[in-house]
């Protein structure tokens, strides 16, 4: 598939409907469901035509206890430039810019997530700004850095901790939604929260998944 921002925005919402994630009413997000074929393709299906795994297209058990938070403690991020990170569907930016963010910016690497964002970020009548790079090992300003569901793999753990404990000694606050990962750190976090967050058995282990909302404050 060549990937032009009309045909990602074709395949979206061919693919998708718009739906709100079960701990999140608040929000719409361009999702997929049974309803749809790509909630049962493999990624070696996936994979023929070109097409990333498709994070973007479903609501995440991290980032839907991370998009609640903010919107049940909108201090947290009122007045303040905000990045999401590993943004996906862009669910944590729309909550931030929901609850009075003065900047969101939206991070991530797949190709798809600039369209998918633009498209969930209109559906919600919010302004969300995007970046595609990878942003590890950088530094923007950013006042408050929310990261849903990203312990999952080992390399990747290994590069965002150093990176965290960077930004945090200079004075971000970084807030992670971990339903319970593998990676997540052993230490350097402070529990600020704890909810129990339906999920899909087609992605998870079980139908509610355990996510707890923490604060990472490093070694």
């Amino acid at each position: 598939m060549k990937l032009t921002a009309r045909t990602a925005e074709r395949f979206i919402r061919a693919n998708t409907a718009l739906l709100s994630p079960p701990h999140v009413p608040e929000i719409a997000l361009h999702l997929a469901d049974e309803a749809h074929d790509l909630w049962q393709r493999t990624e070696e299906e996936l994979a023929e035509i070109g097409l990333p795994p498709p994070f973007w297209a479903f609501a995440w058990a991290g980032g839907q206890g991370l998009a609640r938070h903010v919107i049940d403690h909108p201090q947290i991020v009122r007045g303040r430039t905000v990045l999401d990170f590993a943004s996906g569907s862009g669910l944590v930016a729309i909550a931030a810019a929901h609850a009075g963010a003065s900047r969101v910016t939206a991070a991530d690497i797949d190709p798809f997530c600039e369209t998918a964002i633009r498209l969930n970020a209109e559906a919600n009548g919010v302004s969300i700004a995007f970046d595609g790079s990878d942003l590890i090992g950088t530094d923007a300003g950013w006042d408050l850095v929310l990261a849903g569901d990203v312990f999952y793999e080992k390399p990747f753990a290994d590069r965002l901790v150093p990176w965290f404990e960077t930004l945090s000694a200079r004075g971000a606050e970084i807030l992670v939604g971990d339903p319970g990962r593998s990676y997540l750190p052993k230490s350097g976090l402070e529990k600020l929260a704890v909810y129990e967050v339906p999920v899909t058995r087609a992605l998870e282990d079980a139908e509610v998944k355990r996510t707890t909302v923490w604060r990472f404050t490093g070694n």
